[in-house]
């Protein structure tokens, strides 16, 4: 990605040679945290790929604001948005302060406003391509990288909470009717239900499993620095830990449950009968299941009016 970046149109540029890295690193540079620095190199990986889209133009407040019109425009939630712009404002900062960009275009970039939030939200969840994006971020050169990938596609493709990941058995993992199904799964309340999964969390479970040679036990465990199974399996706060990992990659404000109520939420959106959501979740009632969806009742589209009957 050493493209030419001009922040500017006047004074100081920053040359080819220099390029991208160069820029990022005034901002990352400042950061201590190396979950933020990971957060911020991918909101500014962004940014830039959208500008060098539309030929490089200065960055002045307009175009940064045009930024963040593109992003509602793309239905990002409005904490995700604000990170993102929080990543620009940082950028515009340390380049006037290195002489890189003229001080009153960065003061009008730092002026930009934030995104505010406004509805009534039931937690957090991510939209499917988030939701895609979230998957695909883990390292799977890595054991550690395959294990956090299978276990955001359980989260994700089943609907599971964070301790019942963390007491998730090979054995629990089964085919009935032609298909993988996670059976007689414990979760609140003592209650027990089975839980079908899809293809491709089957398939990152299985990568994830030859490449640590277990088949018997826990399905997660710990992973030690060196990139090797250092335990018997893992705490539910541990499962959180992964998920609080690659959120924050990509700004996003999540914890483990959220996941649970993305499951939902795709599912609801993509047909599935919301009674087959509440059994999956493991509801004792549909109430809960429709509070996790936000959902209200609809008169003017009923039930009813599915029925296709008539008197004649």
């Amino acid at each position: 990605m050493n493209q030419e970046i001009t922040i500017i149109d006047q004074g100081n540029e920053i040359t080819k040679a220099q390029g991208l890295d160069y820029v990022k690193a005034l901002v990352l540079d400042a950061l201590s945290s190396p979950y933020s620095k990971a957060m911020y190199e991918h909101a500014l990986n962004d940014f830039f790929e959208w500008r060098a889209g539309r030929g490089d133009p200065p960055m002045t407040k307009a175009l940064v604001n045009s930024y963040k019109a593109h992003l509602e425009a793309q239905d990002y939630a409005p904490s995700t948005i604000n990170q993102r712009l929080s990543a620009i404002r940082k950028l515009a900062g340390e380049a006037a302060d290195n002489g890189i960009m003229d001080p009153t275009l960065a003061q009008g970039v730092q002026n930009v406003q934030g995104v505010k939030s406004s509805g009534r939200r039931l937690g957090n969840w991510l939209t499917a391509d988030q939701a895609q994006q979230l998957i695909r971020t883990p390292d799977t050169t890595t054991l550690k990288g395959l294990r956090d990938r299978a276990i955001l596609a359980v989260m994700i493709g089943a609907g599971l909470r964070r301790s019942e990941v963390a007491g998730l058995t090979f054995e629990h993992i089964q085919q009935r009717q032609a298909r993988w199904v996670i059976v007689d799964l414990v979760g609140k309340r003592n209650r027990t239900r089975s839980v079908p999964i899809p293809h491709w969390a089957k398939q990152a479970i299985d990568e994830y499993s030859q490449a640590a040679n277990i088949s018997q036990g826990f399905v997660f465990r710990s992973i030690n620095k060196g990139d090797n199974i250092s335990g018997a399996d893992m705490t539910p706060q541990a499962i959180a830990d992964v998920v609080k990992l690659y959120a924050s990659v990509y700004g996003y404000e999540l914890a483990a449950h959220d996941l649970r109520r993305t499951y939902a939420k795709l599912a609801k959106s993509g047909g599935a009968d919301m009674v087959q959501i509440q059994l999956s979740l493991g509801h004792a009632s549909i109430q809960t299941t429709e509070r996790y969806l936000n959902t209200d009742q609809d008169l003017t589209s009923a039930p009813c009016d599915f029925l296709r009957l008539s008197l004649q």
